[in-house]
This record gives C-alpha cells, sequence and structure tokens, in this order.
C-alpha cells in the first residue's frame, strides 16, 4: 500500500512538475483599417494571455477600452458606437494550440490554434494561424490574421459602409513567461 501511495504521489509531482503555466509578460494587439478617408489603426498593451503548456490550452480577455487610437474621437466612436465596450467591455479567445511543441527545445513552430472567439457578445469558432518560439524559457507568439467584425454583430453605419471596411488586419505580439506565485 505504502508504495502504491508513493508512486502515485511521484507521478502527480511529475505531472506537476511538467504542467507550465506561462503568462504574458508584454503583450501588443493591434489592429488596421485602410479607408478611402484615413486609416483607422489601434494598439492594446495590457492584455495578458495565458498558456498551459501541458495541454496547449491559450486564452485570453482583452479590455476594449484599452485600444488606443491616434485620436480620441476615434477611440471614443469605437467604443460607444461599434463594440459598445460598456455593455460588452471585454473580447475573450479561449483556443487550444493544435501542434505538438516541445516547450524544452528553443525552436520555432508553426502552429495553429483552434477555439472559440467572443466579441460584442457573440461567440464563433475561430482557427488562427502564428508562430511560436521557444526561447530561453520564454514562448513567444505572433500571428497576423484577418477579422470581419459584422460576423460579431458590429454594425457600421449606412453613412460610413462605403469608408470603413468590416474586415480588418489584426496583429498579436506577446512575450510569455513561467507564472510565479507571489
Amino acid at each position: 500500500m505504502k508504495k502504491i501511495a508513493l508512486l502515485l504521489g511521484v507521478t502527480a509531482i511529475t505531472n506537476f512538475a511538467t504542467a507550465q503555466i506561462y503568462m504574458a509578460k508584454t503583450c501588443e494587439i493591434s489592429f488596421f483599417s485602410t479607408t478611402p478617408v484615413e486609416d483607422i489603426a489601434a494598439v492594446n498593451k495590457i492584455t495578458k494571455p495565458m498558456l498551459n503548456t501541458a495541454t496547449g490550452d491559450l486564452q485570453m480577455k482583452i479590455v476594449m477600452t484599452a485600444f488606443v487610437f491616434k485620436k480620441p474621437l476615434m477611440q471614443e466612436h469605437f467604443n460607444e458606437n461599434y463594440v459598445e465596450s460598456e455593455k460588452f467591455p471585454h473580447a475573450i479567445f479561449k483556443g487550444k494550440i493544435n501542434e505538438k511543441i516541445d516547450y524544452t527545445n528553443d525552436g520555432k513552430y508553426k502552429v495553429t490554434v483552434t477555439g472559440k472567439m467572443t466579441i460584442h457578445g457573440v461567440e464563433k469558432d475561430k482557427t488562427i494561424e502564428g508562430l511560436l518560439t521557444v526561447d530561453m524559457n520564454k514562448v513567444i507568439l505572433s500571428s497576423d490574421f484577418k477579422l470581419d467584425f459584422t460576423e460579431f454583430g458590429i454594425v457600421i453605419p449606412t453613412l460610413y459602409s462605403g469608408v470603413i471596411k468590416p474586415v480588418t488586419e489584426v496583429k498579436l505580439n506577446a512575450t510569455l513567461e513561467p507564472f510565479k506565485k507571489n
């Protein structure tokens, strides 16, 4: 009986040691859309993606009011008229890295992450391609993808429908490090 308990204890410790949670030390999410009138660009630097290297689970909660625009009026319109940040304060992504990654070896890996993205209260299945780099106990995530805001019930007023494109280019760059409790 003692041998079984010891074996279970060693197995639990081994599983705990290999199940590593990583959290972003830095993260930048930006979007860009060119229009005939002017370019629309915004950057969010406060998102903290989390990654469980044992399961490949990746999730992030994005504060919509944290997107900063060049012009305050653009930021106001984005939050009040389009994403309705007061009603829908966060965008959420919960997914899983599809490829098996060896987090003990430095290297670059092309990955796809499949999961659920929720924006403006609407949840959609999404698969996003990206690059995952393991570098000296850090995980660097980067991705460039297109996002159609109309999929998420965000309506562009008719007055601006020829000016503002519903599809925008999104970029994500994040450096994650092992999570340590304080």
